[in-house]
């Protein structure tokens, strides 16, 4: 019976471990389909060009791709600007201050939110941001603005990341222990000193984890903001232009027109630096959440 045991338990590591590291394989496969996919276009431009060039003309065989890289950063730091402050205050009031009838009302709410279509955040970006920031907010700093900016597609990102983060952010400050908690008020720190200084504190490593994820979903967001971003192959130069984000060029232009020379090739490349960029951060941020958890 022991020996049965024993054969039942190595098998379920080994099935566990091969499962691991199909898991693991399935990244650098992708990784290496998207490079042979993308590899024509580096016969005939040199990485440096694709990258820093901001001429986006497939009909002229140019592809400069630092316009969609830049609207992709300035969309998700936008986003996480905006959500970051608000998810952590609101995660703050949820576990130190809230009555659990509100809490009651509040977590079905944000559960809603999370699960809704992008496609919705997109109308509802397109019926409500992008004409309160054409008539109401644009007026007061620049002449003109159609509403279809990096803002809008920030804001409406935002929103999308926000019950994600506040979820992420209330487990968090939930499993702080109450006798922390107990120490600081014995202390005499009121209840936004408790929530700063120690329940976020003790919480730090989770924070970051859950902003770096926060983040790569806001990465690789594609319908909500390409339905109010404006679509523009420009570098964005102020949160109200228009701009043009990776997940926007490929969803928008795969499919069509690919018997162009090249034009496949350049898509994939696209999905390509967004699927670099996704990974290089995890690691980094990874590496930065260890040192992090190693100095508490």
């Amino acid at each position: 019976m022991n020996k049965l045991r024993i054969i039942k338990d190595r098998a379920t590591g080994a099935i566990m471990a091969t499962i691991t590291i199909v898991a693991l394989l399935l990244v650098i496969v992708m990784g290496i389909g998207l490079y042979l996919k993308s590899a024509p276009i580096f016969a005939e431009h040199s990485l440096w060009d694709l990258l820093t060039a901001s001429s986006w003309r497939p009909f002229k065989n140019e592809f400069g791709f630092l316009p969609f890289f830049m609207g992709t950063i300035w969309v998700t730091l936008i986003a996480i600007a905006i959500a970051l402050p608000l998810s952590l205050l609101t995660a703050i009031y949820l576990t130190e201050y809230a009555h659990r009838i509100v809490k009651r009302f509040v977590f079905p709410a944000l559960d809603i939110l999370a699960s809704l279509p992008s496609v919705i955040y997109g109308v509802w970006g397109t019926l409500i941001i992008v004409p309160w920031i054409s008539d109401t907010l644009a007026p007061h700093f620049v002449d003109f603005s159609a509403g279809y900016t990096t803002l809008a597609a920030g804001i409406v990102l935002s929103i999308m990341v926000l019950p994600l983060l506040v979820s992420l952010f209330v487990e968090l400050f939930s499993s702080v222990s109450d006798e922390l908690r107990a120490a600081s008020y014995s202390l005499g720190s009121t209840r936004w000193q408790t929530a700063i200084s120690v329940v976020t504190k003790k919480s730090l490593p989770g924070i970051f984890a859950a902003v770096v994820l926060a983040i790569s979903r806001a990465l690789g967001e594609t319908i909500a903001v390409l339905m109010v971003c404006g679509n523009l192959p420009q570098i964005p130069h102020s949160l109200f232009d228009a701009c043009y984000p990776l997940p926007a060029l490929i969803a928008n232009n795969y499919g069509e027109m690919l018997s162009l020379p090249l034009y496949e090739a350049a898509l994939m490349f696209a999905a390509l630096i967004l699927f670099f960029v996704v990974l290089l951060f995890n690691v980094t941020s990874r590496v930065i959440l260890y040192r992090i958890e190693k100095q508490q």
